[in-house]
Parts: C-alpha cells; structure tokens; sequence
C-alpha cells in the first residue's frame, strides 16, 4: 500500500529534489507525493507534470482527512506552525523541512501539536546529515573544546531575516555540540554576523556570512579538541536532500521522531536570540 504524502511550499526547490527521489526516480516504492498545496501557477503545474501529481490545493488544510502524512518546505519559517499544527493534532506525520519555526514560540506550539496528537514530527536542516557533516561529527579530537560553524545567512532576508539560511549552520554546530544552548552574544563584522554561546563546556561560534550578487561562502566546520582537530568544508551534492528524505521514511516506517524535541528546539532559540540583535 502507497503511503500518501502532500507536500507544501512548492517555492523551495527541495520540493524538486524530494518529488524526484519519491516520484520520478523513487528511492521508496512505497511512499508518493500526491498532492500539492499552493497557487495553480506555472511552477507548480511543472512540478505536477513531472512527478505525475494530479491534486492542486490552495491550501493544506484541504487534504485533512486524504494524506498520510505532510511535508512542509516553504521558505518562510513564519508560515510553517499554521502549516504543521493541524495535521499533527489529527495524527498525521509531518517533516518540517527547515527550519521548525521562525520562533521559539511557533516552535513550541508545533511540538505540543505533536504531544497532543500523538504523531511524530521532525525538522532539521539537511546539511546536517550529508557525509561531512557525518566526518565532523565522527571526528576523534579528544575532549571538545570549541566548535566553529561557518555559512551564508542573509539578516535582512524576507524569509524571516537570519532563519531562512542561518538555520544549517545552527543545526550543524547543534549535531556537533548536542545540549541545550546557553546566552548568545552577538556581533556584525562587515557583512558577517558572529554569533557566539556554550553548550556545556563547549565554546560555540557561528559565521554567518551575507550572500553577494554572485555568491555565497560554502559551509565550513571546525572542530577543537584537546588532543586534535578537523577543519573540513561541508559540500553539497546534487543530491544532498536525500539523506534527510531517508530520516523521515525511516520515522514512516517505525512511527519515532529521529530527533528529541529539546534538539529541534536548541537552534531556533540560538537564532531567535542573533535575530533580536541583528
């Protein structure tokens, strides 16, 4: 039996990545996008075509009662609790691309949604289960002392400033440093936004770097221990989504949440805090 899937925020061109390992070229015969929430646009009519989906809703709430579970991948965090909360509270599964929320308090309100219906959730970056991510992580530097997680992010964003991009390098120095975040102290140097706080004993900095015209600086980790340390970019296949897309058929198949609320959670308040200041 086919799994159902709708998936909204059809501006994200992780939409096309994840309707092309689930549709076209599926990584899992037994999960399909079905339907798509947004405009009936050129974009979203192409998208449609090409992954053979024939349901074009306005809005998600049109397919309560119809999916299986929900994927959100629209650019602006602000959107992403209105999406999310009511499929959760009817008991449906939902991955929430990135990031959660553009607010602790929107953040919250997705996860007791989760509570209350008894559905798992998920949300994370995808650069934080790509291969380099999986080598830093893996890195054997003895006891940790600092992390440095370097990446683009636009504060002036109109997908809700700092969150739109600053949400991979959070969750990268999230995954590299689990635990609750302390205080943020943040300052602007040029056009990058430095960001530093503890977890634990560890010294956390983030490098957000503002985009040009013609670029962007890539992503980029180091990590210090006391006995060692790896300094390594983070690069991008073209199929980068994929090891994300996996984490959530995996939470399909066993009904588990591959993350603890307290983690989705840690890097929206980090940048909730470099928000206030920036």
């Amino acid at each position: 039996m086919t799994r159902r899937v709708a998936l909204v925020g059809t501006e994200n061109s992780h939409a096309d990545h994840i309707i092309e390992h689930l549709n076209v070229h599926p990584v899992d015969g037994s999960t399909r996008i079905v339907a798509l929430v947004g405009p009936d646009d050129e974009r979203n009519r192409k998208l449609a075509d090409a992954g053979g989906i024939s349901q074009l809703v306005p809005t998600t709430t049109d397919l309560l009662g119809s999916v299986d579970a929900l994927i959100v991948t629209s650019r602006d965090g602000a959107l992403h609790r209105e999406h999310a909360v009511p499929f959760l509270e009817a008991r449906v599964p939902v991955w929430v691309d990135k990031p959660l929320a553009a607010s602790t308090a929107d953040a919250r309100a997705i996860l007791d949604a989760a509570q209350r219906g008894g559905a798992p959730v998920t949300s994370y970056s995808a650069v934080r289960w790509v291969p380099d991510a999986d080598a830093l992580a893996a890195a054997e530097v003895g006891e940790l002392q600092a992390v440095t997680v370097t990446g683009p992010a636009d504060p002036d964003s109109e997908y809700s400033g700092i969150f739109f991009y600053g949400i991979h390098a959070a969750d990268v120095a999230q995954r590299l440093v689990p635990g609750e975040p302390g205080p943020v102290t943040v300052e602007r140097v040029g056009s990058t936004v430095v960001a530093r706080y503890r977890t634990g004993d560890v010294l956390v900095t983030l490098q957000l770097v503002k985009p040009t015209g013609d670029g962007r600086v890539p992503f980029h980790a180091e990590v210090v221990g006391r006995t060692g340390l790896l300094s390594h970019d983070i690069g991008l296949s073209s199929d980068y989504v994929l090891p994300g897309l996996k984490i959530f058929l995996d939470m399909l198949d066993t009904g588990k949440a591959p993350l603890d609320d307290a983690t989705m959670l840690a890097p929206i308040t980090v940048l909730e805090q470099i928000r206030k200041v920036t």
